[in-house]
């Protein structure tokens, strides 16, 4: 009940309220709360790696980067809606720490501009710990999986879990995050045999590998990844 209650008062908002910029505070547009000039500066992140999303330069043929030829990821295959960069890096902030539905709303409208082609399985948010849950209020990346799975009409699936307490990733460098997220993903149900994980950003890819490796041990025969924003 208590997402469908998000739902209905998003809608009510969205219909009592003018469309503002998030960014510069002008009118919205095009029914984002986002204005044309500020959409048009958003740091699209339009020519990657497909299989880890990592950015490419822009003189150079769309191709498997150099780190994933060298150690195949987990994944067939990722994209990353946006470079994490000015100003979705502060829209994921203030959507992430600082209660801010509306920028995770708009956060999510966007990422339907780019749909990836391999969008046609269930769609998995990568889930928080109980604890953080709590303390936060809401899981960031449900919130942005949520509209995803019902625009795309595909179906959310919810059976990985969060089975240890971590430290933040952002305070970690790459060879601690990895040992960090060791053994913090539980599976709680048979998963189908493709998903779709989405979460917000993706710096190491620590996080979403993890989820890949468990859910891999539980039968997931492919996974592709979706993020909001890559760290370059």
């Amino acid at each position: 009940m208590f997402p469908k209650l998000l739902d209905a008062l998003s809608w009510l908002t969205l219909q009592a309220l003018p469309l503002r910029c998030l960014v510069c505070a002008n009118p919205g547009n095009d029914g984002l709360d986002l204005c044309a000039a500020c959409y048009a500066e958003l740091p699209w992140n339009d020519h990657a790696c497909p299989l880890c999303a990592l950015p490419l330069p822009p003189d150079e043929p769309a191709k498997v980067c150099g780190g994933c030829l060298a150690e195949p990821p987990r994944q067939a295959g990722a994209a990353a809606t946006f470079l994490y960069a000015p100003p979705i890096d502060r829209l994921v902030l203030r959507f992430k720490f600082h209660q801010d539905l509306a920028a995770g709303r708009l956060l999510s409208q966007l990422m339907l501009h780019a749909v990836p082609d391999f969008a046609e399985y269930p769609l998995l948010p990568m889930p928080l710990h109980g604890r953080r849950l709590r303390e936060r209020g809401y899981d960031q990346a449900r919130e942005l999986a949520r509209p995803l799975a019902r625009e795309l009409q595909l179906p959310l699936w919810t059976g990985l879990c969060r089975s240890r307490a971590t430290l933040a990733q952002s305070t970690l460098d790459a060879d601690a995050r990895r040992q960090n997220l060791k053994g913090a993903f539980a599976v709680r149900a048979t998963p189908p045999s493709r998903l779709t994980l989405v979460d917000d950003v993706m710096t190491t890819g620590a996080t979403l590998d993890a989820g890949v490796r468990a859910l891999r041990r539980s039968g997931l025969q492919e996974a592709t990844l979706w993020v909001c924003a890559r760290a370059p």
